[in-house]
């Protein structure tokens, strides 16, 4: 077997192969996870209601906190990171914690919040093996459900022309909208190689294409964006309020329970062999200081990618210097402002047309999550009282008015707060049934009424 100094496979983790072999490998990383990390400081934009300059930092500290967080799993800095191959960068899960601290408390209040959050996945990291057994599938499963159901609203808004605009709702849009998703479903269904994983691009550009022809894509902000700049500290600010600290430490968490699944997947899939402790508490470590460092500079909270963790899995290319490749392409884009302007001249219905089938998949995942456990009568109470709780009070906000100011901002703020909440309380507290546990109670009581 080679040694790590002298290996050139793309199977290997500490193989470097040459630049031609592994750029193309390393594009599908890119295809796979550019347009994640780009919508999701687009959406917070528009919750939070920035100046187009602000947009655009935002998109620039997303891909270069994307770029950073990646380069700290693949290499490590002490004990942070888990030498993996695995990318990481802004996730879609934050999206329902994000946009409502956001509208409440703007981007200086989600950046104040985003140091607890860092700090707790954190200290999840250090305390793996005491606290992996309070998160098993029921609760992780659920909650990546109701994540998954409180993003369609975002979706569909984006859909009909983005809340708040002149067209809001106009058949132009949800054409436009209408013709990216369809260009999405067919390349991912009928595409072949690299054209099927690039399908979210595929139908972000057919859409463009057709906002263009209906004049929709205003380019002054490219044209007036700088080449380059470099990031500065304090640029938005912080500002620390406790419903916001408390809404984004719980979803840091949840977050974690997720992160544990994608590094576990990538070890089993793409390495043939179990995750050991080492490499989780690295990769909770690394995901946190990522994220706490972010708030200075206006990187959201990163997460591992799971589009990508699939990537490993199927090729088993492993190589770290194939992710690399990836997270340095983020780094560079990051400080080419005139790439952040060109996004953000993506209309709001492509971007609701490209995403909402992302938003599905996530939703799908927390139903694959919850499947792992057996579905015995416990377990579908929590999942089913969690869920009920959590979207109820989500679909009818003004239920809660009566309730403490700060009790209303946690709970309400966004639903993934009190699916977390309830899901993780009676896990602890029902007794743990299984499926044959309450068959043979069913016995019992029928053996007793039959006497």
């Amino acid at each position: 077997m080679k040694t790590p100094q002298t290996s050139r496979s793309v199977f290997d983790f500490y193989g470097k192969p040459p630049f031609a072999k592994a750029l193309p490998l390393s594009l599908q990383h890119i295809l796979a996870m550019i347009m994640g990390a780009v919508t999701v400081p687009i959406i917070v934009s528009g919750a939070a209601n920035v100046s187009p300059e602000e947009k655009m930092l935002l998109i620039q500290m997303s891909l270069i906190f994307s770029g950073v967080s990646t380069l700290i799993q693949l290499y490590t800095i002490g004990k942070l990171g888990a030498k993996l191959p695995v990318i990481f960068g802004v996730g879609f899960a934050y999206v329902p914690t994000l946009v409502t601290v956001g509208a409440q408390y703007g981007v200086s209040g989600i950046l104040g919040a985003q140091i607890f959050g860092g700090i707790a996945m954190m200290i999840v990291g250090l305390f793996t093996k005491k606290i992996r057994n309070f998160f098993p599938p029921v609760v992780a499963g659920t909650v990546v459900l109701v994540i998954g159901l409180s993003l369609y609203q975002i979706a569909i808004n984006y859909l009909a022309g983005g809340i708040g605009a002149s067209d809001y709702g106009a058949t132009t849009n949800w054409l436009i909208g209408g013709i990216t998703l369809i260009v999405v479903l067919l390349v991912s269904q009928f595409g072949k190689g690299f054209l099927k994983l690039a399908s979210i691009i595929c139908g972000i550009l057919a859409g463009y294409l057709l906002s263009m022809s209906f004049g929709k894509v205003d380019f002054a902000q490219v044209g007036e964006a700088p080449w380059f700049t470099a990031p500065m500290p304090l640029s938005f600010g912080l500002e620390f309020h406790i419903a916001a600290i408390i809404s984004m430490t719980v979803i840091c968490v949840i977050n974690s329970v997720q992160t544990i699944g994608d590094l576990s997947a990538t070890t089993v899939g793409g390495m043939n062999r179990e995750l050991e402790t080492k490499e989780l508490s690295g990769g909770l470590l690394g995901n946190g200081f990522s994220t706490a460092l972010g708030s200075f500079f206006g990187g959201l909270p990163t997460s591992s990618f799971s589009q990508n963790v699939g990537i490993v899995a199927m090729t088993k290319v492993i190589s770290r210097y194939v992710l690399a490749i990836a997270a340095i392409f983020m780094l560079i884009a990051g400080f080419i402002p005139k790439f952040g302007a060109i996004m953000t001249t993506i209309p709001f219905p492509v971007l609701g047309g490209a995403t909402i089938i992302v938003f599905g998949m996530i939703t799908l995942t927390g139903i694959q999550l919850l499947t792992k456990d057996e579905m015995s009568s416990r377990n579908v109470t929590i999942a089913s009282l969690s869920l009920a709780l959590s979207m109820g009070v989500y679909a009818v906000p003004g239920a809660i008015d009566q309730f403490p100011a700060l009790l209303k901002q946690v709970l309400g703020g966004s639903p993934i707060v009190i699916a977390a909440i309830v899901s993780f309380t009676l896990n602890l507290i029902l007794p743990r049934k299984t499926l044959a546990d309450e068959e043979q109670e069913r016995k019992e009581i029928e053996m007793k009424m039959n006497r």
